[in-house]
Order: C-alpha cells, then structure tokens, then sequence
C-alpha cells in the first residue's frame, strides 16, 4: 500500500511538474520585440556590401538569426506608407487601407496623406504641418496586439526620421511615436494623438545637441577608392546638394546646411541614420523597455537611406557609404540591447519597406531598357481622350498614382455607364509607349487573380480608396527626375527586400523559399502567443522559430 502510495505522489508530481515546465515553454517570450525597416534596401544590399560589413551589425544578425533570402512585397505600390503597415498589419492595402503615401479621397475630393490628422497637434513643435496619427490604418498592427494581449501593460514605441515610419508601425494603441522635426527646429516631437507633452528623456535629448553635433562634414568612412561596390563618384545621375556644384564627397553639411533646408539636410545624409539610432538608444533607457517579463515593442525606421537613394541612386558612392555607416549604427544599437535588455533576451526582425530602381539613365546609358514618364503629359492626354470620345466634359475628376479617378455625378448626369469608360480608357491607354499594362475596377472586382503583376496589383487595390483605372508602366520607366533613384513598381527591384531575424526565439539558418512581407506579422504574433493583427492575411514562417 505504502509503494501505491509512493508511485501514486511520484506520478502527480511528474505530472505537476511537467504542466509547469509546458506553462513556463509556452509562456516564455522575448522582454522586447525590436523591429527595424530600412527604407529603400534592396536585398541585394546585404550581398553587394557584405564583405566590407563589420560583425557586429547585419553580419551578426545573418550568422546567430535566419536570413530570408527571398522575401517579396506581394503587392503594388511599393511606397514608404504602404510598405510600413504591410510589415507591421501582416497584410496589403486591399485591407489595412495606407494604399499610398498620398492618395485621392474621393469622399472628400482632396489629397490626403497616410499619417495626416486634422482632429490632433503636434507636441513639441508649433508647426501646423505635424499633426499626425494612424487613423487612416484601418486594421490592427502586431505592436496592437501585443499591447491587447498584455492588458496594455506591454509598451509600444516608435521612431523614426519620417512621421508616417514611425506611427503606422507602432499602431493604434501606443504609448508614443516620436519623429524628427527638421527645418530650423531639429527636435524629436510627436503629436496629441499619443500625449499632451514630451517626457523628460526626449526633452532632455532635444536639448542634448546631438541632432546639431552631425552639422559636420561628410566624407567616407573608408578610402574612396576602395568603394568598388559602387559606381564612379562624378557621374550624370545624381542629385546632390544645394550649394554644391557637384555630386562628389565629402558634403560639409554645416555649410550647406542653410541652402537645404536646415536641419533637413541631416536627414538626406547618412548621419540623420546615426541620430535615429542615438533616439532609439535613449528610449530603450527613458521608457525602460525590457525591463520587465511583459513584453515590450520598440519599432524603428532608419528613414535616411531613402533620402539618400531618392538623391544619389543605388549605384552611389552615397548610398555605399550610408550603408556601411548604418551597419555601424547597427552595431552599437545591438551592443546597447545586450547591455540594457541583456543577451538572449530580446528578439529583433529586420526588412524594408521597398526596394527601388537602378536610375533610368544609368541604365539607359549601358543599354538596359529604361525610361522616363511624364506624369503631366499623361493626365492631360486621359482628360482630353475621355472628353473627345464621349463629347461630355469633366468625366475625370482627378488622376494620380497611376490611378484614374471618374466623376460619378458625371457619368450619371451623361447616363455612361461607368465600365464603358472603364474599357475605352483601357485601351486607349494600351496604345501609349511607356505604359504596359492597364487594369480596370471591374476587372479588379470580378476576377481572382492568383499569379504575376494582376495579384499584386489586386492585393493593393482597395475598393473604397482606390481609383477606376490602374496603369502598370513598363519595366526600370518612373516618372522621376533624370537624376537619383526612386520606387512604386511590382517587379523584383522594388519587390526584394531583406528579411533577417534574430534573438530570443529564432532559429539560425537560411532560405531561399519565397516569403512576403505579410508574414513578418503573423510569424512574431505566434512567437509571442498573441493574436495575429485582425486583418493578417500572411503566413507564420514556421522554419524560422525555435
């Protein structure tokens, strides 16, 4: 009797003990989720500059994380807005709604942009221009549900150079999302949407003269004439600066500071990457992140590498140096969340928001088919066609991101129906030499694609907020400057982005199975046990966690 009693206990106990040990391994998450967006990094960033990293920044997370080496945005526009609440929403603009850095409300027949908030202020600037929230997201961001799951006790915070990198990511629920306010200011500031007054660490930080301390030269952290990762430094394509007669280093910022726009010009230089990553420090400090069991997020976009591309093209000397610099920032950044969260503690993923197009010109010039847009040109030929064909006026109310907006009262007034227009448009347009493709909101609306350009421009298409005629232009042709690199496209140079993660959680390993960028979502939500963002539509990429 006594042995039954004893096996009895022993087996209760195992059993105890084992429900413990499963409550503890299902429990266990990181103390702080880091996600990072480069804007504008191509994936082949990683590869071309690889050698001349050091190993403590994207090295350290390609050898203790998992690199995804063929991750796509799987929609179209790939845009700065549209790219952060994909990341962070686990789905396309069919659902979150950021169908672009700037759109056409043809509710309220105005341009509006992604982050704008007339119902708000700014906090920490008197401009008019700042006031800014996620109001416009329609769905929920894995920092959302994080601080649903927690009881709101896990913390959000976001940063970044640009409002709209740091407020889409860091959603509807957070504490704050700072952002840098250039011009003559030079301040991190945020709006009334999160708090009626800066904290002391970001007071104390603004009044640091750290954003005035990169007034100083830019030159190249190594031997110009060991950048053969990139194009010669006197070229055609690039933009440079006010003040500057050529695009050539180094750039005394501190001179030229008064022809640029201030502290701006620290933002399109790679030091305004540095000064991100001396915030997204002192926040982990003043909002003491990861200091608990409860998980916290901190999401940061290193803004300045867009700048710099949309100035200099991804061929640059610039952009080379930008990353070789920001690799550095890296480094320090990870050093800081050893140190402050601890080792093992913490889990980061980094990406882009989109990738961008070798410059046209370059192009053109070693016979890759290449070419310029003249947006202008386009609109007036679309409102002049439509008028002609149909002899009524004002059938089209306003053109812009490749989209045709129609006036309804119109049509209506003319009895046209709308897809006749939508289909005379159509192939109109088809017979223009830049253009290569033309899709229709009935087309959109009735049909479920499921491979190619068709997919992802369904996927970008919302029915509210979208247009009645999506132009496809063909491949490396933008309607940009002759100078400098710019994005929006669906094919593979705006489409491939890196995908790298790394810490508590997370497998080390590869793969060149093809991911998207609505998986990141999804893939952090099951890591951490929470719900996945209310409209995630992506996928948990199971081989990447522990």
């Amino acid at each position: 009797m006594t042995k039954k009693l004893f096996l009895i206990g022993w087996l209760l106990a195992m059993f105890v003990s084992g429900g413990a040990q499963e409550k503890e391994i299902i429990n266990h998450s990181p103390k702080l989720v880091v996600g990072i967006v480069v804007d504008q990094m191509r994936y082949d960033y990683l590869t071309r500059f690889y050698n001349r990293f050091g190993e403590g920044g994207f090295k350290r997370m390609i050898s203790e994380g998992y690199n995804c080496k063929n991750n796509h945005f799987n929609y179209v526009p790939t845009y700065t807005g549209p790219g952060h609440a994909s990341v962070y929403t686990g789905t396309t603009p069919q659902n979150h709604g950021i169908i672009s850095n700037h759109w056409y409300d043809k509710f309220g027949k105005q341009m509006v942009y992604c982050a704008s908030d007339p119902s708000v202020k700014a906090v920490g600037s008197d401009s008019d221009m700042e006031r800014m929230s996620p109001h416009r997201m329609k769905t929920t961001t894995v920092s959302d549900q994080n601080r649903l799951h927690t009881q709101l006790q896990g913390k959000t915070i976001g940063i970044a150079i640009k409002d709209r990198g740091a407020i889409l990511p860091a959603g509807h629920t957070a504490n704050a999302a700072y952002w840098f306010r250039g011009k003559d200011e030079g301040k991190w500031i945020t709006s009334t949407y999160y708090r009626n007054d800066l904290p002391e660490w970001v007071k104390k930080f603004n009044e640091s003269g750290k954003a005035k301390s990169y007034f100083k030269v830019w030159n190249t952290l190594y031997d110009i004439n060991t950048y053969s990762e990139s194009g010669s430094d006197k070229n055609n394509f690039e933009g440079g600066y006010k003040g500057k007669e050529t695009a050539t280093f180094p750039y005394d910022l501190a001179k030229l500071k008064d022809q640029n726009a201030g502290y701006d010009i620290i933002k399109s230089s790679a030091f305004g990457n540095s000064l991100t990553a001396d915030f997204a420090i002192a926040a982990i400090d003043g909002e003491q992140l990861g200091a608990d069991n409860t998980t916290d997020f901190l999401t940061v976009s290193f803004s300045s590498t867009d700048y710099v591309g949309h100035n200099f093209g991804v061929n640059s000397k610039e952009i080379q140096d930008t990353y070789l610099r920001l690799d550095q920032d890296l480094e320090r950044f990870f050093n800081a969340l050893d140190q402050k969260v601890g080792k093992g503690q913490y889990t980061v993923f980094l990406t882009a928001d989109h990738g961008a197009v070798h410059v046209p010109s370059y192009l053109k010039s070693v016979n890759i088919p290449a070419g310029y847009f003249d947006a202008n040109e386009f609109s007036a030929k679309v409102t002049a066609f439509a008028h002609n064909k149909f002899d009524v006026k004002d059938l089209i109310e306003h053109i812009s991101n490749y989209q045709v907006f129609f006036n309804y009262n119109t049509l209506k007034e003319s009895k046209i129906a709308s897809g006749d227009l939508q289909e005379a448009i159509a192939h109109f347009l088809l017979q223009e030499p830049h253009i290569d493709k033309v899709f229709t909101r009935k087309q959109l609306e009735s049909t479920n694609y499921t491979s190619g350009i068709a997919t992802l421009i369904q996927k970008g298409y919302n029915q509210k907020r979208s247009g009645d005629v999506i132009v496809v232009l063909n491949p490396a042709t933008i309607a940009y400057s002759k100078t400098g690199s710019t994005h929006g496209s669906g094919l593979t140079y705006d489409t491939h982005a890196p995908l790298l993660f790394f810490g508590q959680g997370i497998k080390k390993g590869s793969t060149t199975h093809e991911t998207h960028i609505t998986d990141i979502a999804p893939t952090i939500s099951a890591l951490l046990g929470i719900a996945f963002p209310n409209g995630a539509t992506g996928d948990v990429l199971s081989f990447v966690l522990e």
